[in-house]
């Protein structure tokens, strides 16, 4: 493709128009975040020029389709610094260059767009992007030639102070954008855009699933075929296209295999693993979109740290617009991984971030009841890949009660699971219901640090008897979520280390107030207990504070937050014979009463008050 500028009485350089020239300014210095940016907006206003030409030429009889003839093409000049894009589109007159790029903002795409009857994907909307060039050139060339006329023009600018337009000549419709790149300057590299492997990486980046072929001369390096020597090597030259021009989201599930999606997966560098399971999702309607969402088989090393950084990549036309945008999931599914794709959005002046977030959040509304809906579709068909995703992310759930008071609770409580003793194994709390007896009408539920403790807590004698199941909570937050749900399906939550309601007795026996008052101040009573099969002691808390919750909170140093302690003595065990016979010999009965209560403390995980008092107090019945 050759050019060749016309010969004229002198060119007359115009100005912009006012508001141009301050809002180019602004843009130039304000608008875009990142001056790599400019070589995306390019892109994507040479493929409007591409639709253009396509949706033209559909009701020209003479004009035939060849996919060939559609495509654009990156030229790098490294003696002259000059970086050209070419594309083969409708071209430009020297009206649509004094409209479209004499007054900024004025969006030629958007104006087709109004003027055509059928419905059209073309991306520009403020016509700002192509200004973008700026960021990283001091002057801008514009060779352009309009489909079905015989004048070229070229249009020319070193920036605000004005532009000029010439007439030129110029092979075949279609627009060169030639970039002269700036000088680089201390951390400001500008050169780096000469280079074909960041030209290669920014495309792949930015417009890789441009509906069109981008092309470019790209230098490679082969071994020479040489026998008994050692292996020489040399470059050549090849053009290659860039993008792979159809993303998969576009594609129909059919012509996928899972295959396709594993690689997808580790292309988009989701995540090191295969992921779990993954959701292809094409939505029309009022907001249509397209997606594929990935919930990944390993959490991330950074996963639930301030480094990690929730959010899917958004794209418009198969345009990047965000690498990770945050609003299309919720807190709770902040672990999933993969890309939207709509062609409804509303783009800011940069493309970088949104205007109307009515947009994207019915888009994350959405995709937040279809995500949900295939984890139960998981957990109902393929349990044993539930649990892995649930070892792995269930926390975000149960964090997502924890964090709105139990507003998201109706989200999300179907898809909690917590280790039944009676099971033995993970259960819903569904599952748990299930399996109550007709004489049960609470959940019943235990925290602790671990199964094996859980296991051996006294106060599982009763309800092992009963025939009543319990839930194991494990995980520092889950009574938390649990006192905050308050109920599932009608059926309260109770501790079964939490004192009932009705269950303290009326009247105290002598005996029981003085061990309280020996106790001094450690507990709010003290009573006997018919529930504690063959163990001594137990504590229960009285109100809201749980045992469990004291030690976490103690252990995330809020220490002022204390459970009321309830101490039982089993009345069937001979440690109440013993208490009996000392009920006369005051200190006696204050030390075994202080043994008995530390051993409570410590069946519940809690920590003593003073270790070695403890002790000195055993050594002296051991005497």
């Amino acid at each position: 493709m050759s050019a060749k500028k016309i010969e004229g009485d002198g060119v007359t350089k115009k100005p912009y128009k006012a508001e141009s020239k301050k809002l180019m300014d602004m843009l130039i210095h304000s608008v875009y975040t990142n001056k790599e940016i400019f070589l995306r907006e390019l892109i994507s206003n040479g493929s409007d020029a591409l639709d253009k030409l396509y949706y033209k030429t559909l009701d020209d009889p003479e004009k035939t389709f060849n996919r060939e003839d559609y495509y654009m093409e990156l030229e790098v000049d490294r003696k002259r610094r000059t970086l050209t894009l070419r594309d083969t589109g409708l071209g430009m007159n020297q009206e649509d260059l004094e409209d479209q790029l004499g007054t900024l903002a004025k969006s030629g795409s958007l104006a087709f767009k109004e003027d055509q009857d059928q419905a059209q994907d073309i991306i520009g909307q403020f016509g700002i992007g192509f200004y973008s060039a700026f960021l990283v050139a001091d002057k801008v060339q514009v060779l352009s030639k309009k489909y079905g006329e015989d004048q070229a023009y070229l249009w020319e600018s070193e920036g605000p102070e004005g532009y000029s337009i010439v007439e030129a000549e110029k092979e075949g419709h279609g627009t060169a954008i030639t970039l002269y790149l700036k000088e680089d300057k201390d951390e400001e590299t500008y050169g780096e855009f000469l280079e074909d492997y960041r030209l290669e990486d920014l495309v792949k980046r930015y417009s890789n699933y441009i509906r069109y072929p981008i092309k470019m001369e790209v230098t490679r390096r082969r071994a020479l075929d040489q026998e008994g020597e050692e292996p020489g090597y040399e470059t050549y030259q090849e053009v290659q296209v860039l993008n792979s021009m159809v993303p998969i989201w576009q594609k129909n599930k059919q012509e996928l295999k899972e295959e396709d999606y594993r690689q997808f997966y580790r292309d988009q560098h989701y995540g090191f693993e295969d992921p779990l399971d993954w959701i292809h999702i094409n939505v029309e309607g009022l907001i249509s979109y397209r997606a594929i969402l990935y919930i990944p088989g390993v959490k991330p090393f950074d996963y639930q740290t301030k480094a990690y950084e929730k959010g899917l990549q958004l794209y418009s036309k198969g345009v990047l617009i965000m690498d990770r945008c945050e609003k299309l999931l919720p807190d709770a599914l902040s672990f999933i991984r993969g890309v939207v794709d709509s062609e409804d959005l509303s783009l800011n002046i940069s493309r970088e971030i949104l205007q109307e977030d009515r947009q994207l959040a019915h888009i994350s509304k959405n995709i937040e009841n279809k995500v949900l809906s295939h984890l139960k579709k998981i957990m109902d068909k393929d349990r044993a890949k539930y649990e892995t995703f649930y070892n792995n992310f269930g926390e975000s759930l149960k964090l997502s009660i924890y964090e709105s008071y139990g507003a998201h609770k109706d989200k999300v409580q179907d898809l909690l699971l917590f280790y039944s003793a009676r099971q033995g194994g993970l259960v819903s709390l569904a599952q748990y219901l299930e399996a109550m007896g007709e004489d049960q009408d609470k959940i019943y539920y235990q925290g602790g640090e671990s199964l094996d403790h859980l296991a051996k807590m006294p106060q599982r004698a009763y309800y092992d008897q009963k025939g009543w199941d319990i839930l194991f909570l494990t995980h520092p937050m889950d009574e938390f979520v649990l006192k905050i749900m308050g109920d599932y399906q009608g059926k309260a939550f109770q501790s079964i280390s939490q004192e009932e309601e009705g269950q303290e007795d009326p009247e105290k026996p002598d005996l029981l107030k003085k061990i309280g008052a020996l106790l001094d101040g450690r507990v709010v009573a003290v009573r006997w207990s018919d529930r504690l099969g063959d163990n001594p002691v137990s504590l229960v808390a009285r109100g809201d504070i749980s045992l469990e919750m004291e030690r976490i909170l103690t252990r995330e140093g809020q220490l002022g937050l204390k459970a009321q302690k309830v101490l039982e003595i089993n009345r069937n065990h001979p440690v109440h014979d013993k208490l009996e016979a000392l009920k006369d010999q005051e200190e006696d009965l204050r030390a075994y009463s202080q043994i008995l209560y530390d051993q409570a403390a410590l069946i519940e995980g809690l920590p003593l008050e003073d270790p070695v008092a403890y002790a000195k107090t055993i050594w002296k019945f051991m005497k």
